[in-house]
């Protein structure tokens, strides 16, 4: 459906400038017409204007932190608890916000709001920056009377999440730097450091030791084959990425992820944390189950766990309850399934859902300060045997002639 750029004014003189979909532009005369706004221009947006916000929305999500979410939406509870009209506190958090790219989809939501379309539905056209969850939230606020709360619970739910992720790589930073730099290192000593040693030991006029002799074939393999061992290893990440994007791709590397024997148990609750607060807030917040499950499954980040909760929604349809689908999925834990279990029978779901994410926060904290403790002596044990078998290898010819040397 062709989308269509207009100037109008309303009532009250203020200035609209924004877009409307429509069959053709009449149809788009009609529609703002029926709104009581007066054009003052209208013409179809091209190709290019399209491609254009579709180039700034998708450098916008860059740019858009989850922080900047959480401010917004708290700013934007107490502004809707005090009164102030939504047009209005739109007006207040575009000025202010520091980020033009934010401020360009604020203002764009308080032009959808002046055209007469609900906070979720303008919410809704920026997917890019509101999840689903932000938006049917919303949507269950706007239909219960409590926006402002719900606001308040989409912003702690928000922190929440932003704490939890920042827990994670805090776990996955450090392994992963020092692991860069094993290969950095590894890679400086077979290119440029055993060819200095082996111009050297060709003046001994002996046969070198087993092991130098395997380190230096290993040296020249990469030193002259250097640039097609890239290429293959590049080519070779590329079509595991492509793969990990496909359906199957995605199940099983994320099915591998959660039975690894260090980060698996970490992953796991991870997903359980964010399945479990997930499903508490969007149910505290009025949506309904079959809705939040479906929001759910899309949001969990595994495809695993995401199976799992397709599962739950599809027997929750039959008539089953949410405990029994979890316990045949295998990827949470009796406890688990069992709390969920007790909520469902005493009619306090989401008073459960919120201690089992609780406490799987606690876990996840205890396991990324476990997991930086032990990891820390195992890369520097790593280092030590890669960078200590290669200068033995190095200096076993020395040895050799230094014996000889003696006798």
């Amino acid at each position: 459906m062709p989308s269509f750029r207009y100037v109008a004014k309303d009532q009250d003189g203020t200035n609209i400038n924004s877009t409307v979909e429509s069959a053709d532009k009449k149809s788009a005369i009609d529609y703002l017409r029926k709104k009581n706004l007066i054009i003052l221009s209208i013409e179809e947006a091209s190709a290019q204007s399209i491609f254009s916000a579709l180039a700034f929305f998708s450098g916008a999500r860059k740019r858009v932190k989850l922080d900047d979410i959480v401010i917004f939406s708290r700013q934007l509870a107490t502004m809707v608890d005090a009164g102030i009209p939504l047009v209005s506190a739109f007006d207040i958090l575009g000025e202010q916000s520091e980020k033009n790219a934010f401020k360009k989809i604020l203002l764009s939501i308080r032009d959808n709001i002046q055209t007469g379309s609900s906070l979720s539905e303008s919410l809704a056209k920026h997917p890019n920056i509101f999840s689903s969850l932000f938006v049917n939230m919303v949507k269950a606020g706007e239909s219960s009377g409590m926006l402002d709360e719900i606001l308040e619970r989409v912003a702690s739910y928000l922190e929440k999440t932003s704490a939890l992720i920042r827990k994670v790589k805090s776990a996955l930073i450090y392994p992963a730097i020092i692991t860069i730099m094993a290969v950095v290192i590894t890679a400086v000593l077979l290119l440029k450091v055993i060819p200095v040693f082996e111009e050297i030991f060709k003046g001994f006029g002996a046969q070198l030791p087993y092991p130098t002799r395997v380190l230096i074939g290993v040296s020249n393999i990469f030193r002259h084959y250097f640039l097609l061992l890239a290429f293959t290893m590049s080519l070779c990440g590329f079509l595991l990425v492509m793969y990990v994007r496909t359906e199957k791709g995605r199940l099983m590397f994320d099915g591998i992820m959660l039975r690894l024997p260090v980060f698996g148990p970490l992953m796991t609750k991870v997903a359980i944390s964010k399945f479990t607060r997930t499903l508490s807030t969007l149910t505290k917040s009025g949506v309904p189950i079959l809705s939040a499950l479906e929001i759910v499954g899309k949001t969990s980040g595994n495809k695993v766990v995401e199976r799992a909760v397709e599962d739950v929604h599809k027997n929750i349809r039959e008539g089953e309850k949410i405990a029994g689908p979890l316990a045949r999925s295998k990827v949470f834990p009796p406890m688990v399934v069992r709390m969920i279990s007790v909520g469902e029978e005493t009619g306090e779901l989401e008073k459960m859902l919120t201690k089992i994410s609780d406490f799987y926060d606690e876990q996840v904290d205890a396991a990324v300060t476990g997991l930086t403790s032990m990891i820390e002596p195992l890369i520097i044990c790593f280092l030590g045997i890669v960078i200590g078998t290669i200068v033995i290898c190095m200096f076993m010819p020395i040895f050799k002639v230094s014996t000889l040397v003696n006798m």
